[in-house]
């Protein structure tokens, strides 16, 4: 049903979506800025990686290419390296712990302990995998539901 010939239901399926697409783009974007500005705030947050903050060395490139709106993907860093990633990780209750971009869902990752666990610390570097680092895909649910479910995950670090 998928392929160069689709079924009639899956076109169906994918014209549905269309018609939506930019209205959820908005919401995924607003999102994405208003958790990236709370993580750059809260003092367990190392670091955050997100072209939409002003401050990131991306940021001009995503006002000239993306109007400012570079879509919801970002990743941080958790003090505490390693472990106290993994335990914000785990904490996690209503953001999925899975790895995918895009989803209505907001979808976290802990890399160095599970897509990149198989490569060795020098090789996890050298892929800019730092032991802290924490991958997100912020989803459309409301912004509140988002933040509260990351601070709550911050208890345990």
């Amino acid at each position: 049903n998928t392929g160069s010939a689709l079924s009639p239901f899956n076109t169906f399926l994918i014209l549905q979506g269309v018609e939506t697409l930019g209205l959820r783009m908005e919401r995924h974007c607003d999102n994405a800025l208003a958790v990236a500005e709370y993580l750059q705030g809260h003092d367990k947050v190392a670091w955050v990686s997100f072209a939409g903050l002003k401050g990131d060395p991306y940021h001009a490139l995503a006002q000239k290419y993306f109007k400012g709106r570079p879509a919801s993907l970002m990743t941080f860093g958790i003090k505490g390296g390693f472990e106290a990633g993994i335990r914000f990780y785990d904490q996690l209750q209503m953001i999925k712990r899975l790895v995918n971009i895009g989803d209505a869902k907001s979808l976290a990752c802990h890399p160095a302990s599970t897509t990149h666990r198989q490569l060795s610390e020098a090789e996890q570097l050298s892929a800019g995998v730092k032991p802290e680092t924490i991958r997100i895909s912020v989803g459309i649910e409301h912004i509140d539901d988002i933040i509260a479910d990351l601070e709550q995950a911050f208890t345990v670090v």
